[in-house]
């Protein structure tokens, strides 16, 4: 009997199996997030019910689906709704309901908060992980089993990671061209924003303007992510991600947190799960003492 056809390389990629383990641990970093990001990160979407209604001009995404006008109680609604429901869905429990009220709730926070006059792109990655999540059903911390599905929405946040990057690139070369890397693009970045740590940098002519090539080649090259497939390698990646991000909060204070919370789907929490079980599956067991 013929056997079936290999499926072609790039279902491999995008269905590749994901341990089950691997999106409880994720799905419990990205839906406890929510609070932070809505209390302490994005503080100014809440301060945005005390502005008058005729400063909102909604996104085209807002207008397409006739979103409400964000009203003094329209906003509170929304975030004591989005709070307590991703709390609620941090606990596993109705993954697919709870998680798909979060994806909406946090959608219409979004345009909320980007229908100001300024649009950051810091949270596409973290908004697909969002809406991918709860299309994998249940998943347990101690859950063995392996998942095309998860795959296939791991493989939907990795390609958002990788298009943050590689869309930051072409934005800045159809705005700014050449000049972004040949210009005083850090330079006046850390004249405005500088902290002791990159202050200095002001002081050697060439280091900047070499940071600003880095920087275009880096984002040029990011599709190269999608490659990488090793346990050991991707936790390389991340650790050379976020230690990007926090280098760049040392010396201008910005740091775009969802993007990095999307970047830890990417990590194998599985073995970090499976280390702990082996530790309590070797500890001796213990017995009363002899009366």
């Amino acid at each position: 009997m013929a056997s079936p056809p290999a499926a072609p390389t790039r279902d491999r990629w995008w269905f590749r199996p994901v341990p089950l383990a691997r999106i409880a641990v994720f799905r419990v970093i990205a839906y406890l997030f929510i609070p932070v990001d809505v209390f302490l990160t994005t503080t100014f979407v809440r301060a945005h019910a005390d502005v008058p209604t005729a400063w909102y001009q909604p996104l085209l995404v807002g207008r397409l689906l006739h979103l409400p006008t964000p009203t003094h109680t329209v906003v509170l609604v929304v975030q004591w709704a989005l709070v307590l429901t991703a709390l609620a869905a941090a606990t596993g429990r109705a993954p697919r309901v709870l998680g798909l009220t979060v994806f909406v709730l946090y959608f219409e926070w979004m345009v909320i908060a980007m229908s100001y006059g300024k649009v950051d792109h810091d949270r596409f990655a973290f908004l697909v992980a969002l809406a991918v999540l709860p299309t994998i059903g249940r998943a347990h911390l101690r859950d063995r089993r392996s998942s095309e599905a998860a795959g296939w929405a791991m493989a939907f946040v990795l390609v958002a990671v990788v298009l943050t990057y590689f869309l930051a690139f072409w934005a800045k070369m159809r705005f700014g061209g050449w000049n972004w890397a040949t210009g005083a693009t850090l330079t006046w970045a850390v004249i405005r924003r500088g902290t002791p740590l990159s202050d200095w940098t002001l002081d050697v002519p060439w280091l900047l303007p070499a940071a600003q090539w880095l920087m275009l080649v880096f984002e040029a090259l990011t599709p190269l992510m999608l490659l990488v497939r090793r346990d050991r390698a991707r936790v390389a990646l991340v650790v050379f991600l976020i230690g990007f991000h926090l280098m760049v909060f040392a010396g201008v204070t910005i740091i775009f947190l969802p993007h990095c919370i999307a970047i830890t789907s990417i990590l194998p929490w599985e073995r970090l799960v499976g280390a702990r079980r082996r530790v309590a599956d070797a500890a001796p067991a213990t017995s009363p003492l002899p009366g």
